[in-house]
């Protein structure tokens, strides 16, 4: 005020305050609320948030900090990303038990707007301080943290759903659903197999207890449905996909293909709406595809010229189509240079992947692509083709390594060793400093 020669009438126009009210304020008669803070902070030609750290040494910092006042507080601190600001508030508050329900349902809040790193730090804070309870608030912030804390990283992924297994059995029979769903996709992408079936028996198991109790009315079955991020059926027919996939995985192309038949007929399903004739349509179009695939794998070779017209014209399945393909040509020794020729710009498309914020195009099929790296890599150098080989080669490895992939990395190296002498000199070198990433 003095140095822009305000009075207090002038100032309180700028800001939009009532004279009286500001008057209050500067004379610490008032709490300062966020909204006069942003307001002075905007006048005064700083960035909002500028003197956060103040704000909570001179309003929160105090024995019992008034949740009217710490909540708008985190909410502004979550949406400017002030993270150090959220955790030192966090920890006056830890050590009375009563804020805890207020951080949870804060912690939802940003979990929901996306806000995922604020969030993390509300679940994880209220997580502890209820570590000796069997409560299920406790089971839902370790859900929460499982599914924000998945990265790239896959040693560090198996870690994660490691600690989080044990407490789905915690959380409410519904979200158990999504649950399981979430942890078996996971290991899918580990290709932990004896998990996957494992947890996709507990699923259906769970899901059929839901779906064909009798004695639920029709409302209670709905507000299940509601909470539920996929019909109801859905995962009891995925927990069939999951088995066949698993057992596709261990190269049981039969037993896969038993689990295929158990989803092809859903005939069971009963209802009607939009989003279930959705669901069918997928299952309908995913049992079609396996059936090519799995007769694929058992040696029918017959097939791959149907299932090559069927992903031409389902252009969604061309990406595990290839990757279907190439697998096959490799077990087989099969010829597909015809089919790479055809599908050049979808594969090309492919190897420039982008991440996305789903956790199966995330973690499922960027394993399936390192495969296909792997297998590009495999064919194009057993049959002489070296330039393409090497390349694919060099751009699997890097992403192996990047995603702590040990088993691909190895798999990788050898292929390398075997076809050494081949390898140009800048290859070569190429591949050193790749490797020099392992160490």
């Amino acid at each position: 005020m003095k140095d822009n020669e305000l009075n207090l009438s002038q100032f309180s126009m700028r800001l939009n305050i009532n004279v009286g009210t500001l008057s209050y304020l500067l004379n610490g008669n008032r709490t300062l609320t966020m909204d006069h803070l942003d307001r002075i902070s905007e006048i005064m030609g700083v960035p909002i948030g500028h003197y956060y750290e103040n704000y909570i040494h001179d309003y929160l910092q105090e024995r019992n900090p008034d949740w009217r006042r710490v909540g708008p507080f985190l909410r502004k601190c979550a949406e400017l990303d002030k993270l150090d600001c959220i955790r030192r508030t966090i920890s006056l508050l830890m050590d009375n038990l009563m804020y805890s329900t207020s951080l949870f349902e804060l912690a939802e809040e940003f979990y929901e707007k996306g806000l995922y790193a604020a969030a993390e730090i509300l679940y994880e804070n209220v997580a502890m301080s209820e570590t000796r309870q069997y409560s299920e608030r406790l089971a839902v912030c370790q859900y929460r943290l499982f599914k924000i804390r998945i990265g790239t990283d896959q040693a560090h992924n198996l870690k994660i759903a490691y600690q989080f297994e044990p407490y789905v059995d915690r959380l409410d029979e519904v979200l158990q659903l999504d649950a399981l769903k979430d942890l078996a996709n996971l290991y899918r992408s580990l290709r932990q197999w004896d998990r996957v079936e494992a947890l996709a028996q507990e699923m259906e198991h769970k899901a059929r207890l839901l779906y064909f109790n009798e004695r639920r009315s029709e409302e209670e079955f709905q507000n299940m449905q509601r909470r539920l991020s996929r019909p109801m059926f859905v995962y009891i027919a995925y927990a069939n996909l999951l088995r066949a996939e698993a057992y596709d995985g261990r190269g049981d192309f039969v037993k896969a293909l038993e689990y295929t038949y158990q989803y092809t007929d859903l005939s069971w399903v009963r209802e009607t709406d939009e989003d279930t004739r959705h669901w069918l349509g997928l299952f309908q179009k995913w049992s079609m595809v396996n059936l090519y695939v799995n007769k694929l794998m058992s040696g029918d070779i017959e097939v791959l010229q149907e299932y090559v017209t069927f992903i031409q014209e389902n252009q969604e399945e061309i990406t595990l189509g290839l990757l279907n393909i190439m697998f096959a040509a490799n077990l087989y020794n099969i010829d597909v240079d015809s089919i790479l020729l055809q599908f050049n710009s979808e594969i090309d498309a492919y190897i420039n992947l982008k991440k996305s914020n789903d956790l199966y195009n995330d973690q499922v099929l960027p394993d399936k692509y390192n495969k296909f790296l792997y297998d590009l890599t495999y064919y194009y150098l057993h049959r002489g083709d070296y330039t393409k080989g090497f390349n694919y080669l060099l751009q699997g490895l890097g992403n192996s390594i990047i995603i702590n992939k040990k088993e691909l990395v190895i798999k990788f190296m050898v292929l390398f060793e075997q076809h050494r002498h081949m390898a140009p000199k800048e290859i070569c070198q190429k591949y050193k400093i790749i490797v020099c990433e392992v160490t």
